[in-house]
This record gives structure tokens, C-alpha cells and sequence, in this order.
């Protein structure tokens, strides 16, 4: 069964099978910097949401997706074709596929949250059995471009795991927000933003504003 769902003036659709559209997907759509006419990369597109959230804040981006599902992938494309928008997604493994080293200013994802072995368990979407912190850290390093940006969302107990990993990969953490769904109660979620090659510094901002 296809769900739709109004992105501004885009039109999101996606079939069972595919992960839906949440509220992890817009708020990292609001929160990553982006700017007219950007080359952007979605790590583990999924349905293309976040291209979507992107290309409705800035202008004549040039964009790119892959996804390791084919079903996702075939979606992705489908949702760019159906709302206008010039694009490539691929079919493939985000740590193997040939993707040119440098040739991004902006990657996000919307990445798997759990460990192998962690006892938890979001289902197969949200688990990192394909790709681990450190392999999607690793491609995005190699993908973005020197002053380029990295932005990902995850979950605030796994906030050191994500400062390290962008780190390690050369992706300087200068931006970082919480947010709480509910006031009062602990965050729930976390974006950050990683520059290649960046200084030290980092900016920290809380919210009670999911999206």
C-alpha cells in the first residue's frame, strides 16, 4: 500500500517495505546547512525523504542518494522523477560503491542506531549489521569535499560514539543539537554537523522542537 506524504511543495511517496518518513528525517532536514546550488549525498536514502527536505530549502541542488534495498532505491528515484527534481540513486553498498572521493559540499543520513550485539533492536532498518558508525563516518569523510559538511541524526546515548567517529574521519564536530520531544523529559534525539577539515569549536543548541 503507497503512503504519501506533503513535503512544501513536494510530494513524498513511499510502499510498505520501505522505512517511512519520521520525525528523526525532518528535523535533520531543518538542521542541515545547505545552500543553493550545493552537490548533495544521502547516505541510506531510503524513500529520498531528505533529499526532498533539502531541495525545498535551497535551490538547484544537485542530488544524489543510494541505498542498499533496491525496493528503497526504486522509490527514491520515483520520488525525484514524480516532483521534478534532476538526480542519481544508486543501488549499492554506501561503503563500496564509487562514489567520487570529494566531489560533495553537503552528505547526510538518517543512519541505522544500534549496534550489532547491543540487545536492542529498531528492526532490520535500524540496525547496524550493513554499516557500522564508523564505515558511514568513513565514506562521508571520503565523500565530502575539504570545507564540505557532514550532518547525521542519532541518538543522544551514542553521542560520544558520533563526536569520535567524525573525528576520526577527518569531519570536525562544529555543530550540535539536542532535542527533547516532550519539556521536561530527557533528549531523545541528536543532529550533528561535522566540516572536513575543519577547526575545533563546536556549537551546541537545545530544543524542545523536534522539527
Amino acid at each position: 500500500m503507497k503512503k504519501t506524504e506533503q513535503l512544501g511543495s513536494y510530494t513524498l511517496s513511499w510502499e510498505d517495505g520501505v522505512f517511512p518518513l519520521g520525525g528523526d528525517a525532518l528535523a535533520l532536514g531543518a538542521f542541515s546547512t545547505v545552500k543553493p546550488g550545493w552537490r548533495v549525498c544521502d547516505l541510506g536514502t531510503g524513500s529520498g525523504a531528505l533529499l526532498l527536505l533539502l531541495a525545498r530549502r535551497a535551490e538547484g541542488l544537485a542530488l544524489t542518494g543510494i541505498d542498499i534495498d533496491p525496493l528503497s532505491a526504486r522509490i527514491a528515484r520515483e520520488n525525484l522523477e514524480s516532483n521534478g527534481l534532476p538526480g542519481e540513486i544508486l543501488t549499492g553498498d554506501l561503503r563500496r560503491e564509487p562514489l567520487p572521493a570529494g566531489g560533495f559540499d553537503l552528505v547526510v543520513s538518517n543512519p541505522p542506531y544500534f549496534p550489532v550485539g547491543s540487545g536492542k533492536s529498531g528492526g532490520p532498518a535500524r540496525s547496524e549489521e550493513f554499516c557500522t558508525l564508523a564505515e558511514l563516518c568513513a565514506a562521508a569523510g571520503r565523500l565530502v569535499k575539504n570545507g564540505g559538511r557532514f550532518s547525521l541524526c542519532h541518538r543522544p546515548e551514542r553521542l560520544v560514539d558520533v563526536l569520535c567517529a567524525l573525528r576520526a574521519h577527518g569531519l570536525e564536530p562544529k555543530r550540535l543539537k539536542l532535542i527533547s520531544h516532550w519539556p521536561g523529559h530527557p533528549p531523545s534525539l541528536l543532529l550533528a554537523e561535522g566540516v572536513k577539515q575543519g577547526k575545533p569549536g563546536l556549537t551546541v543548541e537545545i530544543s524542545g522542537n523536534p522539527c
